[in-house]
């Protein structure tokens, strides 16, 4: 992997709700580079014009409680739990409020690190809250390689009481959010009853026999059922939150979170309308990864083939191939159809005449916009504005690719 996508660029900020700065072609091309001493570049400081607190003035909390079995695999919690950390520090509109809650006050993880200060199973959850499931290990790695006992009637006895609280705790309205083999907790539970789910591939024979009315799916990264969430292996989990993130806040704050983490915005082929941010992101190839971050970040350059090229490291023809490949379209369709989002959301959002929303999305002009628009919704831009309530029909099916 080339160090450039190890090293955070050097500025993303959130402006106005909607795009990250402009960044230039310099910070892909030197971002490799160190101080001199192999060290990489520091991590961006928190810019204070971010996300802004909503029209109410409020920043709207959403309550996420994290159930924590025994056993657990730290990594399921501590990726995606990192992501809802960066969303808070990027952004004020959104405040994620995490507790951690399950049968016993202390567990000893998956690699032998106890957590303590575990709160006790609330009676009640809040309105819009998220109930995070994570899984667990067969075996804990014990410090000096000490043996592990495995699963003990103890522990059976905790994985019964999470799952008879979520029948009981869980309500129209809460957002269920597995994490890798969380989901067969939630599973016997009946939460999945009816529904898609997936989780990692390993078990996925064993989540059909436990819930044998909902619809498991291989070779997914995750799965949106309604309000139910489910995740594949483990680092899924990252790319489920970013999801979230990006539903909950915008675009742009689950670039940049997932910027840090250096991670990739990627998205299950499975649902069946695709974001159009996340949409084509869904592989795992560097230079293209590159050439649609560049894209992203900046939809008002006029990004020909050649000047994005240079931006990813590759040849003119090279770039056109791969993102026909990886992408499933070409460089101009992805980046009308990343523009045609952000002028979706403008519209939705703030009281900007046509041509505004036409320039700050990079259209050269609104009758550009609606040409754009057209290729794909069969409703015009007026619609969205009229009717923010109702999501525009695509005119074309989405398109993407398995990782």
């Amino acid at each position: 992997m080339r160090k450039s996508l190890l090293i955070p660029l050097r500025a993303l900020r959130i402006k106005s709700g909607y795009e990250l700065d402009r960044l230039m072609n310099k910070s892909y091309e030197s971002s490799s580079r160190n101080n001199g001493a192999g060290q990489s570049h520091k991590p961006h400081v928190r810019d204070p014009r971010t996300l802004q607190i909503g029209a109410s003035g409020k920043t709207r909390q959403i309550p996420v409680y994290v159930v924590l079995p025994p056993r657990l695999l730290l990594l399921d919690i501590a990726g995606p739990l990192e992501v809802l950390r960066q969303a808070n520090h990027l952004q004020t509109a959104v405040h994620f409020v995490v507790r951690y809650v399950g049968p016993r006050p202390s567990l000893v993880t998956s690699i032998g690190v106890t957590v303590n200060a575990i709160e006790p199973l609330p009676s009640r959850l809040p309105p819009e809250a998220w109930i995070v499931l994570a899984g667990d290990v067969e075996h804990v790695m014990l410090p000096g390689d000490a043996p592990s006992a495995g699963q003990s009637d103890i522990d059976q006895a905790d994985e019964a009481a999470i799952v008879a609280w979520l029948r009981k705790a869980v309500q129209p309205g809460h957002k269920v959010i597995c994490i890798c083999t969380g989901a067969l907790t939630a599973a016997r539970a009946g939460l999945f009853d009816g529904r898609s789910c997936t989780t990692h591939h390993s078990s996925c024979d064993e989540l059909a026999a436990i819930t044998p009315r909902a619809k498991v799916l291989e070779n997914r990264l995750y799965v949106e059922d309604g309000d139910h969430y489910s995740s594949a292996g483990i680092t899924a989990g990252i790319d489920l939150m970013l999801h979230l993130v990006h539903q909950y806040t915008d675009q742009s704050c689950a670039v940049a979170a997932a910027r840090y983490l250096v991670v990739y915005l990627r998205r299950s082929g499975a649902d069946p309308q695709l974001s159009p941010w996340l949409e084509g992101r869904n592989h795992l190839h560097p230079v293209v990864h590159r050439a649609q971050d560049a894209i992203a970040s900046d939809l008002t350059t006029s990004w020909t083939l050649r000047r994005l090229a240079r931006v990813a490291g590759a040849s003119d023809r090279h770039l056109s191939r791969l993102f026909q490949e990886h992408v499933g379209m070409t460089v101009s369709e992805y980046c009308n159809r990343l523009r045609v989002a952000l002028a979706q959301e403008l519209l939705r959002e703030t009281d900007l005449d046509m041509e505004r929303v036409a320039e700050k999305a990079g259209f050269s002009s609104s009758r550009q916009l609606r040409r754009a628009w057209g290729k794909v919704y069969k409703t015009p831009p007026r619609a969205s504005r009229a009717r923010p309530q109702v999501n525009s029909i695509p005119a074309v099916s989405a398109r993407s690719q398995f990782a």
